[in-house]
């Protein structure tokens, strides 16, 4: 009997069969119109002032700015073969061979530089403060980040670290294991896997890695950040909780996910030539886990940077009545903005 769960059987990558729509295309959709839609809700129920109009440039600058990011970082430093450094062009080519494959391979440390840079550039060009668009993006992007982990999923992509404990599941496409390595025979033996032969190719169990940081990263670190926008001790404390809080959950759970084959650990302290598809060392270290640790450091000197800077009060909700200024109120109808132009017009 095999002592592991077996990967769903009913799940395919493709939502229609034979058409090149996939659910990981689809998950990117979903996650960018959740963050898009707790953005909105965090600038109405502040009463922000921000438009509609200056909502949908946001998001579309960040949204180009992400992929561009994820896109470019995934090529430059996972990507072994030389293909990209050579044809740059196929960096943003969805068609290998005659076929559309659509964008493999991003990078989330990528998309996460992509996204500060539009952000600040956005709010400089519009004069907002960049401290709390960042702190809004914060509360809204983790829950988006569940879909593209489920995204991963449904392709059975990005697997986790072989394992014999219970939560060990079988991947139909995930890489085999010669029957000849004594490692590979052991895990075998302990999870029921059957043994056709001393050659053979072994499929074995593995972490469903994707769904923990779905949970984790995406679910948990949500809710901690949601919890906390309105209890924010100053502008910017969310963007830098972001960064420190994700980059901690994703280092930990690295350790549960297998390191790309092409560049096994960046960093190897302890070498007991265990493979890096079993866990090794607290202290070999893979490349996710070496941004991460960037990661953690920046959002850290952040919230020191942050917690000195001027005007850093928490603003929680904005007055009702502010000053008028055509451009910056939301929900206001187009008799309304009239009316308001007219005033302004007597008044000068």
């Amino acid at each position: 009997m095999v002592l592991a769960v077996q990967f769903p059987r009913w799940l395919s990558p493709e939502i229609i069969p034979g058409l090149p729509i996939r659910w990981y295309g689809f998950m990117y959709i979903v996650a960018f119109g959740v963050a898009f839609l707790l953005y909105r809700k965090q600038v109405r129920e502040r009463r922000f002032p921000m438009t509609e109009d200056e909502l949908h440039g946001l998001f579309g600058w960040g949204i180009f700015a992400l992929i561009l990011g994820a896109r470019i970082f995934a090529t430059l430093i996972y990507d072994t073969s030389g293909d990209y450094q050579r044809q740059p062009w196929l960096i943003f080519w969805p068609f290998r061979d005659g076929r559309f494959t659509g964008f493999q391979g991003m990078s989330y440390h990528g998309g996460v530089i992509g996204g500060v840079l539009a952000i600040i550039l956005y709010s400089t060009v519009k004069r907002f403060d960049y401290r709390e668009i960042g702190d809004m993006y914060a509360a809204s992007i983790p829950l988006g980040y569940t879909f593209g982990r489920l995204g991963n999923f449904i392709n059975g992509e990005l697997c986790g670290r072989v394992t014999t404990g219970p939560l060990g599941m079988i991947f139909p496409n995930a890489p085999r294991f010669s029957a000849s390595e004594s490692w590979a025979r052991t895990v075998a033996e302990q999870t029921g896997i059957p043994i056709p032969s001393d050659t053979a190719l072994l499929n074995l169990p593995r972490h469903p890695s994707q769904l923990y940081e779905a949970l984790f990263e995406g679910v948990v670190l949500w809710l901690i950040i949601w919890l906390c926008r309105n209890r924010k001790p100053f502008k910017g404390f969310l963007a830098g909780l972001y960064l420190a809080g994700y980059g901690f959950i994703r280092f930990i759970l690295e350790y549960f996910r297998e390191p790309d084959a092409e560049l096994g650990y960046r960093i190897e302290l302890v070498k007991n030539g265990i493979p890096p598809a079993l866990f090794s060392s607290f202290w070999n270290f893979s490349t996710g886990q070496v941004f991460c640790f960037a990661m953690i450091t920046a959002g850290l000197i952040w919230l020191l940077i942050a917690s000195r800077l001027p005007n850093n009060e928490p603003v929680r909700v904005y007055p009702a009545q502010e000053p008028p200024n055509i451009h910056r109120i939301d929900q206001v109808d187009r008799k309304e903005a009239r009316k308001l132009r007219r005033k302004l017009r007597k008044k000068r």
